[in-house]
């Protein structure tokens, strides 16, 4: 069994001094995938601890240091790492990495972590960046996809896909993270047979919601938006045995303003 956690930790650092390391410790994934890791290899490492393969994408281009950075941690092999989408405008963004992690069958999973620009609540705004890192998104996994190898790309997408993916989304149908052209991408990924474990497992909805404002009650109320992701090719989508949302008991046990996504595979 093959147990897979992604979250975006708003910071390494701050994660840790909130309380992330009890639940890692508790859930002993055997892939973590990160996003916002704000930090450099080492720092990173130094956090984590213990017996851990290491895949990292720091932010290195103006804009990025200090709000992005991906990684895949595996307590399996990675054999390969990539972190270059495609588009050179892309390179040192800190949005996406790959691992090819070598299974204990010796098969090989390609597991992705990325993180998708929040579109106009970016300063200045960046609506048309976010669409053309979704059609790099969508050009990488077709590759990865070509050969017939498991492929799992995980994620703060910053898109809720249906109107049961956010508690207020009449208001929000004219906001980022809720435009019909970023539902529409979405759509095409999940017709291409793309499977959004999250929603099987989840049920219909409203919810289970990935993320809630620091600020009022929002996290008390429940007013979130699913935008964390695991999202598997059909093969391996064929392997998920469930997938949960690990929200926090109280406001102040929150470590992030996101919560993990954990997914179980039977491999």
């Amino acid at each position: 069994m093959l147990k897979v956690a992604t979250v975006n930790v708003n910071g390494i650092r701050a994660a840790y001094r909130r309380g992330m390391a009890p639940w890692l410790e508790q859930t002993d994934p055997d892939l973590l995938l990160l996003q916002e890791v704000r930090a450099t290899d080492d720092v990173l490492r130094d956090h984590l601890g213990g017996d851990w393969h290491l895949a990292h994408a720091e932010p290195l281009i103006a804009g990025s240091k200090g709000r992005a950075g991906v990684a895949v941690a595996s307590r399996r092999p990675i054999k390969l790492e990539r972190t270059d989408i495609g588009p050179e405008r892309f390179d040192g963004s800190g949005r996406w990495v790959e691992a090819d992690v070598v299974l204990d069958d010796g098969s090989t999973l390609t597991a992705v972590s990325t993180y998708v620009f929040t579109g106009e609540f970016e300063t200045p705004p960046r609506q048309a960046e976010k669409y053309a890192f979704l059609d790099a998104i969508t050009a990488r996994l077709t590759e990865l996809r070509a050969d017939g190898r498991h492929v799992l790309m995980c994620g703060d997408l910053n898109i809720a896909h249906r109107e049961v993916d956010l508690k207020a989304w009449k208001a929000n149908r004219k906001k980022s993270g809720f435009l019909p052209e970023e539902r529409a991408w979405m759509d095409r990924l999940f017709e291409a047979g793309w499977v959004d474990l999250g929603r099987r497992f989840g049920g219909e909805g409203p919810g289970p919601y990935s993320w809630w404002s620091w600020r009022g009650k929002a996290f008390d109320n429940d007013a979130g938006w699913r935008i964390d992701y695991q999202i598997a090719s059909p093969e391996l989508a064929g392997a998920a045995t469930g997938c949960t949302v690990h929200r926090a008991p109280t406001y102040a046990e929150r470590w992030s303003d996101h919560a993990p996504v954990v997914a179980t595979y039977d491999l």
